[in-house]
């Protein structure tokens, strides 16, 4: 046999079958296994495998036995020449695995292969050939030098900057998302280690294999897509634990004795404190509307009792200092929970809820003013005129927010984005049935054809036009199908308009729903963050992990 192929998925179902309809037809002309192992998936995963690929050698785990571990429940069942270890949220072309094979003939010094990678927007993955985490150059990656100097030969050698991109070339380490491997050297090297549960495991391996004498290649000829993090988009603070309890586990394990013990100290420290900064940021962005709306609303009832009390009582006339110390400060905090009551801080916020909240608290203060003793009731007006402020005032800092900084607040102004859609004619009206089903803000300018001799009424252009088409008709979002597309096709025309600044996005087999770097879910199924735990619940773990 010639290939195994072996995925481990944990709830990406969509990911996971449009992977396995690309690697099936990368697989037609070969010797070929493939196998699932599923890490306790509780969103249909396992069934949609079992119904629509029966030749799929599916494993099922009743627990979450991590990425090392799984992988290795199907490497010693693997009967092939080569293993390819592949995530769950990629996409290969048709002639990848071929190609592949090719490549690891013609280099019998190879242990092990990796390919050039794009992601959801088609813009290069800079993991796709790596160096060797030494001290200097792991110090450098984790406190940012390679973010801040991306072509630096010295502060980006993680990521081989000063290599060609386009050329085949030697790499240290490979990632785990696509990692080509000899079975030879997988019997010399052994199995993954399981004590790296998530990350990590690729850069040990990769090191590993060069320890029993191979070589790890680079090979541009062939792209994938890797839409990159899709099992753990949510911002898990365990998620976040495994990362840098990898980097830990790989310092001591390779880097724990001779030379590089007096790098351990900084490394360690290098690692707390990225931990550390990410736990910060997470916080900050769970409190920063609810803080930044307090000062708002604190701010708009002291200026309304301020106002009022020179309109009611004169110039110089001020409230007692219970009432603007701590009356106010209730006041505020009502509004603030009720907007959270109504959801109105779920990121990204909608201002919907904030409304609602807002209505409500008032008509809360509103009712606890009367329940208090004559002489804490100071002056209903002050409520009314600050709630209708707030009103006002909070939504727009909303908007602003959204402006700003995507992510954390919805625009509710945001015009509908301007799509063109890849496909031939029925794909076409699949696309745009199933936009008006699941209600998505579109509006569909027409269809790109995929053969230039398709001159219909709806038609934009020609698929070799693309970066035209984006530019003359100003499209925001392009929607390719996979139905009358090659899987080249889709990835070589992403690459090519990367830099158009139009998202990107790549429908279904039959169109059943739109992958990205966010899905559009059959009947519009949403799938919302874990809230079973607390974030402080969360930071303590990972820290104990870390520590």
């Amino acid at each position: 046999m010639d290939l195994s192929v072996i995925i481990v998925s944990y709830n990406v179902r969509h990911f996971l079958e449009q992977c396995l309809h690309s690697v099936k037809k990368a697989s037609e002309n070969i010797d070929c296994e493939i196998f699932v192992v599923d890490n306790n998936s509780a969103d249909g995963s396992c069934s949609m495998v079992n119904l629509e690929f029966p030749e799929v050698d599916l494993i099922i785990n009743h627990d979450n036995r991590g990425f090392s571990a799984a992988n290795n429940q199907a490497i010693i069942r693997a009967k092939g020449r080569y293993i390819l270890l592949l995530n769950p949220d990629t996409i290969v072309e048709e002639d990848t695995f071929s190609a592949c094979i090719k490549f690891m003939d013609d280099h019998p010094d190879a242990g092990a292969m990796g390919v050039k990678m794009i992601d959801g927007k088609g813009r290069l993955l800079p993991e796709s050939k790596r160096s060797m985490p030494t001290p200097r150059t792991a110090f450098f990656k984790i406190f940012g030098f390679s973010y801040l100097f991306p072509k630096s030969g010295l502060f980006s050698k993680y990521y081989m900057a000063d290599l060609d991109t386009e050329k085949t070339a030697r790499a240290d380490i490979l990632t785990g998302a696509f990692m080509f491997l000899r079975s030879e050297a997988v019997q010399k090297a052994g199995l993954l280690d399981e004590d790296f549960f998530m990350y990590g495991e690729d850069i040990d391996y990769s090191y590993r294999l060069m320890k029993a004498g191979f070589k790890n290649y680079y090979y541009p000829g062939k792209k994938i897509i890797h839409y990159k993090g899709q099992s753990t988009r949510q911002e898990d603070l365990n998620i976040l634990g495994h990362f840098y309890r990898a980097m830990l586990i790989f310092v001591r394990k390779h880097f724990g004795n001779g030379n590089y013990r007096s790098f351990r100290f900084l490394i360690r420290l290098a690692i707390l404190f990225r931990a550390g900064l990410s736990l910060l940021r997470r916080f900050f962005k769970k409190i920063f509307l609810p803080l930044t709306d307090a000062i708002l609303i604190y701010i708009i009832f002291t200026f309304v009792t301020h106002t009022w009390a020179a309109f009611k009582f004169g110039e110089g006339y001020t409230y007692p200092s219970v009432f603007t110390s701590v009356i106010l400060v209730f006041y505020t905090l009502a509004l603030v929970m009720a907007v959270a009551f109504f959801s109105g801080y779920r990121i990204p916020a909608k201002v919907y809820g904030t409304f609602k909240g807002l209505i409500a608290g008032t008509l809360i203060i509103l009712v606890v003013y009367a329940l208090l003793p004559l002489h804490l009731r100071f002056s209903r007006a002050i409520i009314l005129f600050s709630g209708t402020l707030s009103l006002l005032a909070v939504p727009l800092w909303r908007l602003i927010i959204s402006i700003a900084s995507r992510g954390i607040a919805e625009n509710p102004f945001v015009q509908a984005l301007r799509t063109a859609v890849v496909a031939n004619p029925e794909g076409y009206s699949n696309i745009r049935k199933l936009i008006t089903d699941t209600d998505s803000r579109n509006i569909i300018c027409g269809r790109v054809s995929i053969c230039p001799d398709d001159l219909r009424e709806d038609v934009l252009g020609n698929i070799e036009q693309l970066r035209d088409i984006i530019k003359i008709n100003r499209i925001q979002e392009v929607i390719f199908t996979t139905g009358a597309l090659s899987a080249s096709q889709i990835i070589n025309s992403m690459h090519n308009i990367s830099d158009c600044n139009a998202r990107i996005r790549i429908a279904s087999e039959g169109e059943k729903y739109i992958l990205g770097s966010r899905y559009i879910a059959p009947a519009g199924v949403v799938k919302q963050p874990d809230s079973s735990h607390s974030f402080r619940d969360r930071s303590v773990r990972l820290l104990r992990k870390l520590f």
